[in-house]
């Protein structure tokens, strides 16, 4: 069996060009692979769960301890972070161990043992004695020793492809969750953007409003010949003027393309699109402690709860 490179977290296979990469994928995977190696069944599972940095667990069996900072390495490069698991588990065979009689120590305990029994009245001539020697000298510590055989280099070369195509299994894993992602977060970004445009419209009539309900009060309060038209155009202009959204409406415009242009990007852009969404929620919050309008606030709302669920989805993004 010859050992595959295993996947980086983009999809690719190291020292492979010309293969596609995803765009978003899961910090949740699985992968197992199951492979018979010698007279061993040995299988590989990796698994992982969203986490800010790598945190990689390894258990293994001992004859490929030697090994484990290598494959740490290899296997903590492809997942590339969250909390994850690499198990190599496989069926005990009694052919892994070898046992070995320590004949020289046998005859010493024997030896040991004839004056012990020629004091208890133990005859040791004959041959049931002789057996009752050795019955007890086998009982001593160290007699029978246990080795396990060593791991050979085509064990290990067969080892790392199944740990590679446990690897594969779990990439394609996250590939698919990462698809799942990415479609969530482009219908929620949308909707937002589509939302935005809907305030333009309300913008205007919101200007229209305020100056109605101004002159309203104005004149309800002074005679019409005392009120001066130019200063109160003057004085409406200031007070809409921090009513004004028109910078935030740009930006937030700007933020949701740039997210969308993270998405096309190249995996692991997680943390940059939890940034983004971050930004996102500023401008979000601005509009709407500037609206001042039932209609704009209903909007507002609405572009939140789609933004929260984004906030909780990118926590699982790589």
């Amino acid at each position: 069996m010859k050992a595959k490179l295993p996947l980086n977290p983009c999809g690719r296979r190291a020292g492979v060009t010309g293969v596609f990469c995803a765009m978003i994928l899961s910090m949740t995977g699985y992968g197992k692979a199951e492979a018979h190696i010698g007279a061993r069944k040995y299988t590989v599972e990796v698994r992982s769960l969203n986490g800010k940095g790598l945190d990689l667990s390894v258990r293994m069996p001992s004859r490929f301890r030697e090994k484990e900072m290598e494959l740490r390495k290899s296997v903590g490069k492809a997942i590339g972070r969250g909390k994850s698991d690499l198990m190599v588990h496989f069926e005990s065979d009694a052919s892994d161990v070898r046992h070995m009689v320590n004949s020289g120590l046998i005859q010493q305990y024997v030896d040991q043992l004839t004056p012990v029994f020629e004091a208890n009245g133990i005859p040791v001539d004959h041959v049931d004695g002789q057996l009752q020697k050795f019955g007890s000298a086998m009982r001593f510590p160290d007699v029978i020793s246990a080795t396990k055989e060593a791991m050979e280099a085509d064990e290990w070369t067969s080892m790392q492809a199944l740990v590679s195509s446990a690897v594969e299994q779990f990439q394609a894993y996250r590939l698919q969750e990462g698809e799942v992602l990415e479609s969530d977060f482009r219908s929620r970004v949308e909707h937002i953007e589509r939302l935005r445009q809907d305030l333009a419209p309300l913008l205007q009539a919101r200007t229209d409003r305020t100056r109605s309900r101004l002159k309203e009060h104005l004149e309800a309060d002074l005679p019409k010949d005392r009120i001066d038209e130019n200063r109160f155009e003057h004085e409406l202009i200031f007070y809409l003027e921090k009513l004004d959204v028109t910078e935030e409406m740009v930006r937030l415009e700007a933020n949701c393309r740039y997210f969308g242009e993270m998405l096309d990007g190249e995996a692991g852009q997680g943390k940059k699109l939890g940034f983004i969404a971050q930004e996102i929620g500023r401008e979000i919050n601005t509009l709407g402690s500037k609206s001042q309008d039932a209609s704009m606030q209903r909007i507002v709302v609405q572009m939140k709860d789609e933004l929260e669920k984004i906030k909780e989805q990118i926590l699982n993004a790589l």
